[in-house]
């Protein structure tokens, strides 16, 4: 549908990039940390001052079913392949899996650990990153269980993770600014590569085949491809701002947008300082 979708504490925000229209609500929500697009103009909503997970209609911010879920659920994908949505619980530790169809929940798997973002193969495999063991575990989606769990070896507190198609590779975002490479074959990590500070989100076009990992700590935006997950390399740095560290790409024009905002300066011993009301804004970064 040509729409970005952007979730913030009591909202989920929405732009045409066609038409550059801004809906400042799109849908209610209660502490979102993300926005999934699901089939037939639906969202997959994580609350986190509720512990739910809710799927809106984006034609009119209706409630069309609310999923409890345990503690602090974040990250959400969409996996066409099978047709079910997962969501990951950051401090309680489990996948949610929510049928698409039924709108309904119909599975859980214990990881274990805090949980970061989520990445599936579309061959029936899922990949979450466990920040506070710096690992990853591979879910089998068909059977509901976790048949895998690697070391993401060189990497502090991964965040973001992305599953690179034309590669064959696992691309986490590390806080110790490197990017961890994996075989998604075997969990094994190949290389890590520079990065910037503070990222949180990984991204993949996969039209263009390049991965990107913008880093809100400095304000900065790594550029990754290459053939192999042995072969791939930051092709590219660009400048963007302090606190863009997530955000998304348009695959027809290979467009990303990056949420961020302006921000004071940060208190001693702090490494971030809170945000300026009013400056909330959507970097565009062109190839």
């Amino acid at each position: 549908t040509r729409q970005v979708y952007i979730a913030r504490g009591a909202a989920i925000m929405g732009l045409d990039v066609d038409s550059g229209l801004v809906t400042p609500k799109v849908a209610s929500a209660m502490g979102a940390h993300s926005a999934a697009p699901l089939p037939g103009r639906r969202l997959l909503t994580t609350n986190g001052a509720s512990n739910t997970a809710m799927i809106v209609s984006a034609a009119d911010g209706s409630v069309l079913a609310t999923i409890p879920t345990g503690n602090l659920p974040d990250a959400a994908i969409f996996d066409p392949a099978s047709g079910l949505a997962f969501v990951a619980e950051h401090i309680g530790g489990a996948v949610d899996f929510v049928d698409a169809k039924t709108q309904a929940a119909v599975g859980q798997v214990m990881v274990g650990g805090t949980l970061e973002f989520l990445a599936a193969d579309g061959k029936g495999h899922l990949f979450v990153n466990v920040e506070s063991t710096n690992s990853i575990a591979e879910i089998d989606i068909k059977s509901k269980a976790v048949i895998g769990t690697f070391p993401l070896t060189g990497c502090q507190d991964p965040s973001g993770v992305a599953y690179d198609a034309a590669a064959g590779a696992l691309i986490a975002a590390c806080h110790n600014k490197v990017a961890a490479v994996a075989d998604a074959a075997t969990g094994q990590v190949l290389q890590t590569l520079p990065i910037g500070l503070g990222p949180d989100a990984v991204i993949y076009d996969p039209q263009r085949k390049l991965v990107f990992v913008p880093c809100g700590g400095d304000g900065t935006l790594a550029v990754i491809g290459g053939a192999s997950p042995a072969k791939l390399a930051v092709m590219q740095t660009v400048t963007t701002q302090l606190g863009a560290r997530s955000g998304t790409v348009d695959p027809k024009t290979g467009k990303l947008y990056l949420p961020t905002a302006k921000y004071n300066a940060p208190a001693p011993g702090a490494t971030r300082g809170a945000m300026i009301p009013g400056t909330v804004e959507l970097l565009v970064v062109s190839p």
